[in-house]
């Protein structure tokens, strides 16, 4: 279970989050939508452990990260949680096959586990026959397959996923989609997604509504 709670951030003058608490179950896949300048991505990163709050906690099953030196939250991070972005933040020099195995690399796990790994996520999102293939050859859809099989490879309790169909057209956008929802079904995978996509939000199991830094509604799926 992980849990943030009364988190408080500013930014010099401007109070971005005013106290949000919000606990994410395991296997649950959760949406935070609102509009620009809500707080979104702000609560994102603080429950990812890539920026501390000035006030309030963050729980990974009775560890708190944030009272871990650099090393010790970087290893945490590497090991608990996977992210995915708008933009896929691949590396242009890699290619697909090396992009998703570098987290496991940059953990200690040894080249051939690491590359194993990568090859079974590579197969099971279908994209054996790109995995020689950098970046610049990907299509958009293929290319945010990679970032999602980069975020599995050191099988995170989470992933954290920022807008990630935001860039896509509607037919990768739904791919994207499904494969969430699949890979929860397969593997039991926790999702917490920051979208403006209302069709995404609507069939997350809970939508996490934020106006003005605070949560002004909570959308329970089938309620």
């Amino acid at each position: 279970m992980i849990e943030v709670k009364n988190i408080v951030k500013s930014f010099d003058q401007l109070q971005v989050l005013k106290g949000v608490s919000v606990t994410i179950t395991p296997g649950e896949i959760v949406s935070i939508v609102g509009p620009s300048g809500a707080g979104k991505t702000t609560l994102l990163q603080i429950i990812g452990t890539l920026d501390k709050p000035d006030r309030g906690t963050v729980d990974f099953g009775g560890i708190n990260p944030l009272k871990l030196n650099s090393a010790g939250l970087a290893r945490f991070r590497n090991d608990n949680i996977g992210f995915v972005f708008q933009f896929h933040r691949l590396l242009p020099e890699f290619s697909l096959e090396e992009n998703v195995a570098l987290p496991a690399l940059i953990a200690g796990v040894g080249r051939k586990a690491a590359f194993e790994k990568a090859r079974q996520l590579i197969k099971y999102l279908g994209l054996e026959s790109r995995a020689s293939h950098r970046p610049s050859e990907l299509s958009g859809g293929e290319r945010q397959r990679t970032a999602v099989a980069r975020a599995l490879v050191r099988e995170p309790k989470v992933i954290l996923a920022d807008e990630p169909s935001g860039s896509l057209d509607s037919k990768n956008r739904a791919e994207l989609h499904r494969l969430f929802f699949d890979l929860r079904e397969d593997i039991g995978q926790t999702f917490v997604i920051v979208t403006h996509d209302e069709h995404l939000a609507a069939d997350t199991d809970r939508c996490i509504v934020l106006n003005d830094g605070l949560i002004t509604e909570i959308i329970q799926k089938g309620k």
